[in-house]
């Protein structure tokens, strides 16, 4: 995928998920996980991209 490619399907999902509106957008986010995992058909590579998709841990704010 080039640059351009990415950034047109990164628009269109953030429009989309606009238009779903926040309490539909992580159902939303779950089923489009779901439709690319299946055409993945690769486990390693799925379970690695779960990884890499990790946010980091939160750090704790000391007064």
């Amino acid at each position: 995928m080039t640059d351009s490619d990415l950034d047109l399907v990164y628009t269109t999902l953030c429009k989309t998920l606009t238009n779903e509106g926040e309490p539909q957008a992580p159902l939303y986010l779950a089923r489009l996980a779901m439709l690319c995992l299946t055409e993945l058909d690769d486990p390693q590579r799925a379970l690695s991209l779960i990884e890499a998709a990790r946010l980091p841990a939160a750090t704790a704010v000391t007064a």
